[in-house]
């Protein structure tokens, strides 16, 4: 089995290791998922607590449980039948500190080290500071103040002899071509003749085994003689002393790295990263020998039978992710035998479809968690929440204004050098030609920035330097706002740029003869104007990536409050609703396309919860209650709020947390308030305020308005926390907290029902459900580091049982209920696994008084069929019941409502999987609503004689 029925997400760290893991596989087993699919298990950052961080691509991860825990937990699984799917990280490693030794060696040695072209570094940079060096930003403060403080000094390693200078946890090795100077600098004569042996080197790579030698008898000599002699060399290099710091100066300034303040890195870093992380250097896994090295784990795991696939991370950073697809497939089916399934990490926009050429099962869902999610909308809600936002916030009704301004406001301050590089590499291209040669660089670089900022989607994906028609779709978007935003003087280097970007095929003759060659920004000389051109269209590509990344999902995002359950990894806030036949159209396409794609509702990067998003989706049905509750409300908490210094703030207003901040809070607190949480709880009102508390920091930073990560301000942050520890005092408790609870109490029971569609949608819709680890109860968790706590597994098999899961409707604030559709589902994928992972998608028609309240589908493998059917947009319906405590619309209220079932099943007995119904199909082919959903708001239905339980 390679093709996961369902899969698991688990993630892994020190607190939380394979053994542990292993121990809750008979859970895994019993909730019926056929693979875990864990997070990265290759080394990383000491104490990373998700793995993206990698520092050594070739070992398990010790501190998870090495290659051996590896071993035991697959060992375990295949006892039960299961898999292992691992998550692959060929983007980017981690850089900070002192663990990546390829980082290290290119510290050391510059562009002559053998990892020099494993990483994205311009070795060629405009700024003479830099150039032959690595902008290493690591700096709490300016270098020079640094050096000063004497935070900066200079190390030998006894058990390596090697020097280095140490700045906090980070290392920058000294090259050892400077070790005779600072062995001659103790004035010993044993130092002396050690320093002989360092003479005459270079860094070129035949000396360097010469280099390793004499550091062994350095290190040879300190292991009989002591650190003594060593200890005077270094105190010549100390920080403390003007004359001796001068000298550590000096020396930093021969290495190839250049320790710099932390904020130079979004202006001058010369190297690729990871969004604008400077802890993540990009990899370049498009060189073969690259490839090798980062996979040679995982393609190993592989060949061993200990994995069964794996999701690529962030696929759009890569240079070619076709031909990386490609590549890795073939590596993979080379192997063994068996399809191994590969699933990448990919944000599509609405309509964009995930390319047909790349060779892999799908995405890993944040698609489907878009569609699904804006499902659950009422699309009536749009307009007069938008309003709403608009007049309390001050800021724009429309989300793609936001995130206009988010854009420029990335690219300027964020990714200033990103963008610059890119515009250096058109500038060369455009320098080789005499009819192009006065495009300065000012002028392509604004051009660049319009096509950026206006660009739709992540990026394009040219095929031998020239764009598809898939790609000419959104480009051309970006073409038309760029020369709606560009003065006239521009459009016509906008138009070369077009053509340079993969507009027209290249030129195939030489751009400048071999020996004039410029090298390239990807380290290399090219002599062609087509590699120069593909050059040019991979920055580009990793510029536009990156930049929507951090400007939608982690600052407009942050930024735009109509309802934060549709600000969501993958989703465009802007779009509001999805009717239930857009639903269907887009479940048909994936089912056609790519019918093992991961389904999704939760992440590890989710900013909020599955059950958070899916209550606060009922507002929308009660937009105008909602908007009126948010005024009273800020009328009610005004006394808490903090006055600031206005002076200080370029924003109109002058107390904490300012409208935007406010309207968002109230949001996440009706959002993740606890189900089973009573308002005179102190203690868990507390609790919850704590967490609500962390939410709001990396909110406030993240919407870069009045703080940011860049330049925090902590007045304003402890202002902004001091107010949500106010309205949630116990002195509240009469007050706020009592509207707070019954507003939740209001709409909780049709947040629930939103939370059991979105479950059935996930397990029941073409692809293969993916369950982010504890979610098979309520999730109402906010945004890492809050959704990756401790996960209770022993409860939950605790409550497993084998009965349907309408027998716990009646404590349906528990969540027991959730992991009993969770159970039955996958129950049913095993028993009829052809049925929901090969069959048929047919969506049925809705006829009746409440047709509007219903989404009802059909899956088909052969002569098997099975009929999902979940309550809508429930609400209104519920309240028509006053007494009804129950997430379920009373049977009454169904009235004429019918789902029209397909001819092949008029004259069979159907039952529901949820419940003990057995609902009678009539004469005319239908399945009455009173009937279907009279215990159960969702059901599954499928032929007698299944087993159910």
């Amino acid at each position: 089995m390679t093709v996961p029925r369902s899969t698991l997400r688990l993630q892994f760290h020190k607190g939380f290791t394979f053994d542990d893991a292993l121990a809750h596989v008979e859970y895994f087993a019993a909730l019926g998922v056929s693979h875990l699919y864990a997070s990265p298990v290759t080394t990383a950052e000491p104490g990373s607590r998700h793995g993206y961080d990698t520092v050594d691509y070739t070992q398990v991860s010790a501190e998870c449980g090495g290659e051996a825990g590896l071993k035991r937990l697959v060992e375990k699984l295949r006892e039960h039948g299961m898999g292992l799917i691992v998550d692959v990280v060929p983007n980017h490693m981690g850089v900070g500190g002192s663990s990546n030794a390829w980082w290290l060696d290119i510290l050391e040695w510059g562009r002559h080290s053998a990892y020099a072209r494993h990483f994205d570094i311009d070795w060629h940079s405009p700024d003479p500071a830099l150039r032959g060096k690595v902008l290493m930003p690591c700096l709490g403060a300016q270098y020079g103040n640094e050096l000063a403080a004497g935070r900066i000094e200079l190390h030998f390693a006894a058990q390596t002899g090697r020097f280095y200078v140490s700045y906090g946890p980070h290392v920058g090795p000294i090259c050892p071509i400077d070790y005779a100077s600072i062995l001659q600098s103790a004035e010993r004569a044993d130092l002396n003749a050690l320093a002989e042996r360092f003479q005459g080197l270079t860094t070129q790579p035949a000396d360097q085994p010469r280099a390793a030698e004499a550091g062994e008898l350095l290190r040879e000599f300190v292991a009989q003689n002591g650190r003594s002699a060593i200890e005077i060399a270094l105190a010549n290099y100390a920080p403390g002393e003007p004359v001796t710091r001068e000298r550590l100066h000096r020396l930093l300034e021969r290495q190839h790295f250049r320790l710099a303040w932390w904020r130079t890195a979004s202006d001058e870093v010369n190297w690729r990263r990871f969004f604008d992380i400077s802890t993540l250097a990009g990899v370049r896994v498009e060189r073969p020998e690259v490839f090798d090295a980062v996979h040679a784990l995982p393609l190993r795991l592989y060949a061993e039978g200990l994995i069964d696939g794996v999701r690529i991370d962030h696929v759009d950073g890569l240079a070619e992710p076709r031909e990386y697809c490609q590549r890795l497939r073939q590596r993979l089916n080379d192997l063994r035998e068996g399809e191994p399934y590969v699933v990448v990490e990919k944000i599509l926009g609405r309509g964009e479809p995930l390319r047909g050429d790349w060779p892999v099962h799908g995405t890993t869902g944040y698609d489907f968690m878009t569609d699904v999610g804006a499902l659950l909308h009422d699309p009536a809600g749009a307009e007069p929440l938008a309003a709403t936002w608009a007049e309390l916030s001050g800021r724009s009704a429309s989300f793609a204004a936001e995130a206009m301004l988010a854009r420029r406001k990335i690219l300027a301050e964020n990714l200033a050098a990103e963008l610059d590089r890119a515009a250096r590499a058109l500038h060369r291209i455009a320098r080789d030609s005499i009819t192009t040669r006065d495009f300065t660089f000012t002028a392509l670089r604004r051009v660049l920035t319009e096509l950026t900022v206006h660009f739709p989607v992540y990026r394009i994906y040219p095929q031998n330097g020239l764009r598809t028609e898939a790609d000419n779709f959104y480009f051309n978007q970006a073409l038309a706002g760029a020369k709606q935003t560009l003065s006239p003087a521009d459009h016509a280097v906008l138009e070369q740029v077009d053509a340079w970007l993969g507009g027209v095929a290249d030129d195939p003759t030489p751009a400048r003869p071999a020996g004039n060659a410029q090298p390239g920004s990807n380290s290399m000389s090219f002599n062609y104007a087509g590699s120069s051109r593909r050059t040019a269209q991979t920055l580009f590509s990793q510029l536009t990536a990156p930049v929507a990344a951090k400007a939608v999902e982690d600052t407009a995002c942050y930024r735009y409050g109509r309802l934060l359950s549709r600000n969501e990894v993958g989703s465009d806030p802007g779009e509001f609703a999805l009717s239930v036949e857009q639903f269907h159209a887009a479940n048909l396409e994936r089912a056609r396309r790519f019918p093992h794609a991961m389904l999704a509702t939760a992440t590890h990067d989710h900013k909020r919860g599955e059950d958070v998003r899916a209550r606060l989706a009922v507002l929308s049905e009660i937009a105008h209650d909602w908007s009126a509750t948010l005024r009273a409300w800020s009328t009610l908490n005004a006394p808490q709020r903090r006055t600031l210094d206005a002076s200080a703030s370029s924003l109109d207003h002058d107390w904490a947390p300012g409208p935007a901040a406010e309207a968002m809070l109230y949001q996440t607190l009706v959002g993740c308030w606890p189900p089973q949480l009573s308002p005179d709880d102190e203690a868990g009102v507390k609790q919850l305020a704590e967490r609500v508390a962390q939410w709001q920091l990396k909110a406030l930073r993240e919407a870069k308005l009045r703080t940011s990560w860049l330049a925090p301000d902590e007045v304003y942050e402890h202002a902004c926390r001091d107010f949500v520890f106010d309205i949630l005092a116990p002195q509240r408790r009469d007050g706020f907290l009592r509207e707070l609870s019954a507003l939740v109490a209001r709409i909780s029971r049709a947040g629930a029902i939103n939370s059991l569609q979105q479950t059935v949608l996930r397990l029941a819709s073409p692809g293969v459900p993916d369950l982010y680890q504890g979610t098979e109860l309520w999730d109402f968790s906010l945004v890492d580091p809050d959704n990756r706590r401790p996960v209770d597994f022993a409860q939950r098999r605790a409550w497993l049982v084998e009965t349907p899961p309408s027998d716990f409707l009646p404590d349906w604030r528990s969540g027991r209920v959730k992991l009993g559709i969770v159970q039955r589902l996958l129950a049913l994928r095993a028993h009829l696994p052809a049925l929901l992972s090969e069959g048929a998608y047919v969506p049925l028609a809705v006829k009746g008084k409440q047709a509007a309240h219903v989404v009802a589908f059909a899956r088909r493998h052969g002569n098997a069929w099975a009929v999902i059917i979940v309550t809508h947009l429930a609400l209104g319906l519920l309240e028509l019941d006053e007494g009804n405590d129950l997430p379920l619309v009373d049977a009454a209220q169904w009235d004429d409502t019918a789902v029209k079932i397909p001819s092949e099943l008029t004259s069979r007995a159907l039952f529901d999987w949820m419940s003990t119904a057995a609902p009678k199909v009539e004469d005319h082919g239908v399945l009455y609503l009173r009937d279907v959903l009279a215990t159960m708001p969702v059901a599954v239905l499928v032929e007698d004689g299944v087993p159910r339980g």
